[in-house]
């Protein structure tokens, strides 16, 4: 069970992930005895100042030999360009061999990496990072759509809060379901949540192509008409054979994939947006119905468009909702 818990902190550290791991396991709450509390140290290769890439420094007094205790090695996320020393790599990769676990949190997936941790594994990062992890790490299988993975001992998160999602996956695993929600309650946090990354992904207006701007503009402009290719490629002045050849050579996909993914963006902005009740946003960008907006919504993102919304317009909910004062 984990009861000693080490983070491993370097130059160019980010504050906000390293305070999630602080806030998680570095933080007593005698008040509650049913939660857990931890022996928890910060370490760094040479104890001192270490600075944070918001501008401050942390004075750590323990070196990387605190680790070789740790049931728990926790990494925050870090500037991706930072050295990794040889003695941080060795500490991680005995922390492993003796069963100790190991996290990280949003680019500390990084260290992992430089470490070989990753190599042969599920894995993931922020999806802003995800392409790069990949490149630079190609033995790791990195997964940019899900909050976080547990793969052989080693768990690996996305950016920010998926840390905190993470963590209170590792109590509900160590301490069970009733420890972790109420840890969650403390934190005034969901204990588990619905989706993946793919719901916080900025989707990039689609590309711009060679022959076939003017149709992919038409489409986008009639999202809700019925249409297939045969009626593009006239449009297009071109075959239907010729034209999804061309299409795929252009956007890297077939037009019924693209259209699919464009009306599922679509519907993001105006759940997002509008206050269009589910059954009309289908209708508005071409699904015709909820039940098939669901299907396609869920498949691509990984959550329902009712979850969506409550995701990133709750705080139209709490606009509506009075707030207490004083005089």
């Amino acid at each position: 069970m984990i009861r000693n818990v080490v983070v491993p902190v370097l130059d160019g550290v980010f504050a906000f992930e390293l305070g999630v791991l602080c806030e998680v396991f570095g933080l007593d709450r005698p008040d509650d005895p049913e939660l857990p509390s931890f022996d928890f140290a910060l370490c760094t290769p040479t104890p001192g100042p270490v600075r944070t890439m918001s501008g401050f420094d942390l004075m750590v007094e323990h070196g990387l030999d605190r680790i070789a205790a740790a049931d728990l090695v926790a990494l925050p996320a870090i500037h991706r360009g930072g050295e990794v020393s040889p003695e941080l790599i060795g500490a991680l990769r005995a922390a492993v061999a003796r069963g100790a676990r190991v996290m990280s949190v949003c680019s500390g997936a990084f260290v992992l990496g430089a470490a070989g941790l990753l190599d042969g594994r599920d894995c993931t990062t922020h999806w802003t990072y995800a392409a790069e992890l990949a490149e630079r790490f190609p033995a790791a299988r990195v997964n940019p759509d899900v909050l976080y993975v547990d793969c052989d001992g080693i768990l690996t998160s996305a950016g920010t809060a998926a840390g905190i999602d993470a963590s209170l996956y590792l109590i509900r695993q160590e301490f069970g379901e009733r420890v972790a929600n109420r840890l969650a309650r403390r934190m005034v946090m969901p204990p588990h949540r619905e989706g993946g990354q793919r719901q916080y992904v900025d989707n990039p207006l689609p590309v711009e192509a060679d022959t076939l701007g003017g149709t992919l503009e038409w489409m986008l402009e009639n999202l809700d008409e019925e249409f297939g290719v045969d009626d593009l490629a006239r449009r297009a002045h071109l075959s239907p054979r010729t034209f999804a050849r061309r299409f795929r050579a252009e956007t890297g996909t077939t037009p019924h994939h693209w259209l699919t993914g464009q009306r599922v963006l679509a519907a993001q902005r105006l759940l997002e947006q509008t206050e269009q009740p589910v059954e009309a946003v289908a209708d508005m960008v071409g699904f015709g119905s909820a039940s098939v907006l669901r299907h396609h919504f869920t498949r691509r993102l990984g959550t329902t468009p009712k979850d969506y919304r409550r995701t990133f317009c709750g705080s139209r909910e709490v606009a509506r909702t009075p707030v207490a004062t004083t005089a």
